[in-house]
C-alpha cells in the first residue's frame, strides 16, 4: 500500500509536533510539502523535515498531489485556506481553534462536507490512553450516567506575540481552555447555557497583552448536569497543569493528563491507575490515516471543532454582557 502524501500549512511549533508524528508513522505516511508566508522559515522547516517548501497554498496543492493537508495556522490567519484545500479534494486535519467566529467555522465544515473529504479537528487530548479507557468504561456502562465535569488549564508563559492579543488568538479561553471544554462537551454533550467571567489580571501592564489570563466557565444542562472550567496564565512558570475530573454515577475519574488518571469505582471503592506515554499526536494521525483508508469518519470530526468553538465564543459573549448565554 502506498504511503499517504501529507502537506503542512503553517511551519510553527505545532507544525513541528505534527511533522515529528508523521515521521513516527513512516510506514503509513510521508511529509512531502510544507507551506508558509515566511520564505526563510519555510525553507528551514523543509530542510529539517525533508519536505518541499512552498509559500503559496495553491502551488503546494497543484504540485504535491496530497492525500492529507494538516492546517496548523494561528486562529487569526484562517482566511479560506481550509475551504480551498477541501475544494481541491484533499483530506484535512485542522488545528484548534478552527476559527475565531462561528461563520468561518461553519463554512469550513460545509466545504469539507460538500467536497466529500475526510476532515478532522486537532483535539488530540481525546487520544490519550486515560481518556480512551474512560470512554470504554462509559460505553460498557461502568461509569453510569455522567453528571459533572470539572477542569482547568493553568500555566505561566508570555507565549507568542500573536497569542497575547485577543483579536488574533481569541484569548486563553478560546485558544487553550478550549481543549478542556472539548472534553467536557464530549462527555456531557452540547450545553444549553454558558456563563463566564474573565479578566486580564496578571498581565495588564504587559505591552500588547490584552488576552484574558484568569477565567471561569459554567456549562449548564437543562437536566441538571454541570461543567465547571477555569484557566489562568498566572500560575507556576514552566508547568502546564491540565487537570480534570469526571463524576459518573458509578465511577469518578481524576485525570492529571491525557495518559494519566485514577478511575475509582464508587459502588465498591476500588481504583484503577493509568499512567502511559502514548504520543497523542501519533495516535491522532493514525486515526486520520485509517479514516482516509477506510473512508470513514475520523474519531474527532471537524464539526466537533465548530461545536466546541461555539461554547467558548458564547463564554466570551457572557463575559462581555454579564449574562448567561443560552445556546
Amino acid at each position: 500500500m502506498s504511503l499517504l502524501r501529507v502537506g503542512l500549512l503553517g511551519c510553527g511549533g505545532i507544525a513541528k509536533r505534527h511533522a515529528t508524528a508523521i515521521a513516527g508513522l513512516s510506514d503509513r505516511m510521508e511529509l512531502v510539502a510544507c507551506c508558509g508566508r515566511d520564505e526563510s522559515k519555510v525553507a528551514a522547516f523543509a530542510e529539517e523535515f525533508g519536505a518541499t517548501p512552498h509559500t503559496d497554498l495553491r502551488q503546494m496543492l497543484d504540485a504535491s498531489k496530497l492525500d492529507l493537508a494538516i492546517v496548523a495556522l494561528p486562529p487569526y490567519a484562517h482566511t479560506g485556506q481550509v475551504e480551498t484545500i477541501a475544494a481541491a479534494g484533499v483530506n484535512l486535519l485542522v488545528e484548534k481553534p478552527i476559527a475565531l467566529d462561528v461563520q468561518r467555522a461553519d463554512a469550513m465544515v460545509e466545504a469539507a462536507r460538500n467536497a466529500g473529504v475526510i476532515a478532522a479537528c486537532g483535539f488530540m487530548y481525546r487520544f490519550g490512553d486515560a481518556v480512551v479507557r474512560w470512554d470504554h468504561a462509559r460505553a460498557a456502562g461502568e461509569t453510569g450516567r455522567v453528571g459533572m465535569f470539572v477542569g482547568q488549564f493553568h500555566c505561566n508563559s508570555l507565549h507568542a506575540d500573536w497569542w497575547r492579543e485577543r483579536a488574533k488568538s481569541g484569548g486563553q479561553m478560546v485558544e487553550q481552555l478550549i481543549h478542556i471544554v472539548d472534553l467536557a462537551r464530549y462527555q456531557l454533550g452540547q450545553p444549553q447555557t454558558v456563563y463566564a467571567r474573565a479578566a486580564n489580571f496578571f498581565h495588564r501592564d504587559v505591552a500588547r497583552y490584552d488576552s484574558d489570563d484568569s477565567s471561569a466557565i459554567v456549562l449548564g444542562y437543562d437536566d441538571g448536569r454541570v461543567a465547571v472550567l477555569n484557566a489562568t496564565n498566572g500560575a507556576i512558570p514552566g508547568r502546564w497543569d491540565k487537570l480534570w475530573q469526571i463524576v459518573g454515577e458509578r465511577m469518578t475519574g481524576r485525570f492529571t493528563g491525557w495518559n494519566a488518571a485514577v478511575l475509582t469505582h464508587t459502588d465498591d471503592v476500588r481504583s484503577e491507575t493509568i499512567d502511559t506515554q502514548t504520543d497523542v499526536f501519533v495516535a491522532q494521525l493514525a486515526d486520520v490515516c485509517a479514516a482516509i483508508r477506510g473512508r470513514r469518519a475520523p474519531r474527532v470530526p471537524l464539526a466537533d471543532g465548530a461545536a466546541t468553538l461555539r461554547i467558548v465564543l458564547a463564554a466570551w459573549e457572557s463575559v462581555k454582557t454579564g449574562r448567561e448565554i443560552r445556546l
